[in-house]
C-alpha cells in the first residue's frame, strides 16, 4: 500500500469534499427553515432550496469519485499483490511445491487476495465516514451540548460492542478462509484427475469429500453468522437510541422555545447521518477481519524464502559439449531418507548414457538435480566444470532439456507448446522440431494443424502424441544436455521405432541421459549405467553388463514383467508380427524366470 499513497490520499482527501457537501445540508436545511418557512420568506425558501440542491450535487459527484479512486487503488492493489504472488510461486524451490496444495495456492492467489482488495476498497470510505462522525459532533455539541450528550451517549458503548465483535470475529474467520481452500482443493484435484476418479468409479468416495469439506466450511461460516447476530443488533439499535433521545428532549426545548424548530430538525438529521457510519462500523469490523486473515495466508507464501536461488557472485557457464559430473553426491528428499549416497559419475561432453536401476534406486532424482530442481546435501553436481549452484539458475535450466515420463502440456496452440522455451522460434524451427519427434505426420492430419488447440493438459490428443510433441518442445529448446525420463513410456509400437530414430538423430554430438526400463530403449545409448542403492553398482555397455552383471539382469526381468503386464492388445499384436526392434529382446536364457512362457 505504501507504493499507492498518492492514489490513496487522492481517494481520502475527494472523501472530504464528499463530506463537507454531506455535512452541509442538514445545516442549510436549518437556515431555510429558520429565515424561510418561519418567517414566511418565498424568496428564502427559493433561494435556500437552490444552495441545498448545490449541496446534494457536490455530495452526489464526489460520492462517484470516491468509490471511483477507493476501488481503483483497491484494484490496482489487487493486480499488483496476484503478480507479486504468481512470480513469487514460480521462484519458489521444488520441495515447497511438493507439500503445497494446489487448491490451497489457488485460494489464497484468488479469494485471499479478494478480501485483501475488499478492505482497501475501505480505507477512503472509512476516512470520510470517520471524519463525518467527528464533524457531526462537534456541530452537535456546539448546538446543544446536552442534547449532543443524549445523541451521542451510546457511542461507549458501540466501541464496547465492537472491540468484543472484532475479537470473537477474527478466529472464525481464519477458519472461514482455510477451510474455503480446503474445499478449493477438492475441488481442483476432482477436476485434475477426473479420468482417475471415472475409471475407479470413484464419485461417491469425492462426492463425500466434498461434503465433508462444505460441511466444515459451513459450520466455519454458520460460527461467524452467529457472532455477526449476537453484536450487530447491538451496533445497529445503539444509534437509534439517541435519536429517540433527541426526539424526546428537544421536542420538549422546542415546544418551551428554548430550541429553534430548524435547529432540532438539523439535529435530528444529523443524528440520522451518524447512524450509517456507525453502522458500517461492524461491516469495516467483520471485513477488516477477514481481511487480516486473508493477508496472513497470503503472507505465508510471500514470506518462505526461495531455497534454489543465484549464487551472491554467479559464474557463467562456459561453452562447452555439456559435461555432466558428480562427485561424491549426496542427497535425500526434505530431509528425509537417503536417496542418492555417494554417487559418482562423470558423463563426458556428447556421449549419451542410459541410467538403469530398480524403482526407487535413484535414477530419475539424478535427472532432477542436474537442472537443479533441488540442491544436493553434499558433494557437488557440475556442468562443464561449474558447480550447477555457483551458477545463474536461468542458465542451468537454459542449459538443460527434460523430456518426462509424465507429460504435461498447456492449453494452447501445438506450435505454441513446442515453441515453449523459445516464443519467438520461426515455424521453420518448429516443424523441423516435430519432424525429428515424429509429430509432424499426426499434426498435419489434424484439422487446424500446427495452429489445433489442445485443450486442459492436452489430454484431447493421445498419450504418445503428447510425448512426442513433449520431446519436440525439449529439442527446440537445443540444450547441451538433453534428459529424456522413459520418453517412449506412452508411444505405440508402430511409432516406437520412428521415435527413437528421431532420438538417435537429435542425440548426435549432444550429451543425454536416458532414463531408461525397455531394453530398447537402453539400446539408444552408448553407455548403461546400473543405479543401485544410490550409488552406481555397474557401467559399461548393454552386453557387458548383462555378461556380467546379475543385478542388471534382475532389474531388466523385473522391467520385461512388468512392462508385458501393461502392454495392449496393439502392442502384443506388433511383437506377433515380428517388428524388428533393435535391442527389443530381453535374452531369457540369461535371465533368470525370464522364459516367454513365465512371463505370458
Amino acid at each position: 500500500m505504501r507504493s499507492q499513497t498518492r492514489g490513496i490520499a487522492i481517494g481520502v482527501l475527494v472523501g472530504l469534499v464528499w463530506t463537507v457537501g454531506k455535512v452541509s445540508v442538514p445545516k442549510l436545511v436549518q437556515l431555510a427553515i429558520d429565515h424561510g418557512i418561519e418567517v414566511r420568506d418565498q424568496g428564502a425558501i427559493t433561494r435556500w432550496a437552490l444552495i441545498i440542491g448545490a449541496a446534494g450535487v457536490l455530495s452526489a459527484t464526489f460520492t462517484g469519485l470516491r468509490r471511483y479512486y477507493a476501488f481503483r487503488e483497491a484494484r490496482w492493489s489487487e493486480a499488483v499483490l496476484r503478480d507479486r504472488m504468481f512470480a513469487h510461486l514460480q521462484r519458489l524451490h521444488f520441495s515447497f511445491h511438493d507439500e503445497a496444495q494446489t487448491g490451497q495456492l489457488m485460494s489464497r492467489a484468488n479469494t485471499d487476495l479478494q478480501q485483501v482488495q475488499n478492505f482497501i476498497v475501505l480505507i477512503p470510505l472509512t476516512i470520510s465516514n470517520g471524519v463525518t462522525v467527528l464533524a457531526v459532533t462537534v456541530i452537535l455539541v456546539r448546538t446543544n451540548w446536552l442534547l449532543a450528550l443524549l445523541a451521542l451517549g451510546t457511542l461507549p458503548l458501540v466501541n464496547v460492542f465492537a472491540k468484543r465483535f472484532s475479537t470473537r470475529l477474527h478466529p472464525t474467520m481464519v477458519a472461514v478462509q482455510q477451510e474455503s481452500a480446503e474445499l478449493a482443493g477438492v475441488v481442483e484435484e476432482t477436476v485434475s484427475g477426473v479420468r482417475v476418479v471415472k475409471g475407479f468409479g470413484a464419485e461417491p468416495t469425492q462426492q463425500a469429500r466434498l461434503a465433508k469439506e462444505a460441511d466444515d466450511l459451513y459450520e466455519a461460516a454458520m460460527e461467524a453468522t452467529r457472532i455477526r447476530a449476537r453484536y450487530w443488533p447491538a451496533l445497529e439499535l445503539l444509534p437509534n437510541l439517541g435519536l429517540v433521545a433527541v426526539l424526546a428532549y428537544g421536542g420538549h426545548l422546542v415546544l418551551d422555545g428554548r430550541l429553534q424548530l430548524g435547529e432540532l430538525v438539523a439535529f435530528n438529521a444529523y443524528v440520522v447521518l451518524l447512524i450509517w457510519p456507525l453502522r458500517m462500523l461492524g461491516m469495516i469490523v467483520a471485513q477488516s477481519q477477514r481481511a487480516a486473515a486473508s493477508a496472513q495466508r497470503v503472507h505465508e507464501v510471500l514470506a518462505t524464502e526461495p531455497v534454489i536461488v543465484d549464487p551472491p557472485r554467479p559464474v557463467a557457464l562456459p561453452p562447452g559439449g555439456g559435461e555432466v559430473r558428480f562427485e561424491q553426491v549426496r542427497f535425500g528428499y526434505g530431509g528425509g531418507a537417503t536417496v542418492l549416497d555417494g554417487f559418482d559419475l562423470v558423463v563426458a561432453p556428447g556421449e549419451s548414457v542410459a541410467l538403469v536401476g530398480a524403482t526407487g534406486s535413484g535414477k530419475s532424482t539424478v535427472a532432477k538435480l542436474i537442472p537443479r530442481f533441488y540442491d544436493v546435501d553434499g558433494g557437488r553436481v557440475c556442468i562443464d566444470g561449474v558447480d550447477v549452484r555457483q551458477a545463474p539458475v536461468r542458465d542451468v535450466r537454459r542449459a538443460v532439456g527434460l523430456v518426462f515420463e509424465e507429460t504435461f502440456l498447456f492449453s494452447d496452440s501445438i506450435a505454441n507448446n513446442i515453441a515453449f522455451a523459445d516464443p519467438d522460434a520461426s515455424a521453420q524451427a518448429i516443424e523441423r522440431a516435430a519432424r525429428l519427434a515424429g509429430a509432424d505426420e499426426f499434426i498435419r492430419q489434424l484439422p487446424e494443424g500446427y495452429a489445433a488447440e489442445i485443450g486442459e493438459r492436452g489430454y484431447s490428443l493421445s498419450g504418445g502424441q503428447r510425448q512426442r510433441i513433449a520431446i519436440a518442445r525439449a529439442i527446440l529448446a537445443d540444450p547441451r544436455i538433453l534428459i529424456l525420463d522413459d520418453a517412449t513410456s506412452a508411444v505405440d509400437p508402430t511409432k516406437e521405432h520412428e521415435i527413437r530414430d528421431a532420438l538417435t538423430e537429435v542425440m548426435k554430438g549432444r550429451t543425454t541421459i536416458v532414463i531408461a526400463h525397455r531394453p530398447a530403449t537402453i539400446a539408444l545409448a552408448d553407455r548403461v549405467v546400473l543405479v543401485d542403492r544410490g550409488r552406481v553398482a555397474a557401467t559399461g555397455t548393454h552386453d557387458e553388463l548383462l555378461a556380467a552383471s546379475a543385478r542388471y539382469r534382475s532389474v531388466l526381468a523385473a522391467a520385461s514383467l512388468t512392462s508385458d503386464a501393461e502392454r495392449t492388445d496393439a502392442e502384443r499384436a506388433s511383437d506377433a508380427a515380428g517388428a524388428d526392434v533393435p535391442g527389443a529382446d530381453v535374452p531369457g536364457a540369461d535371465v533368470p524366470g525370464a522364459d516367454v512362457s513365465v512371463v505370458d
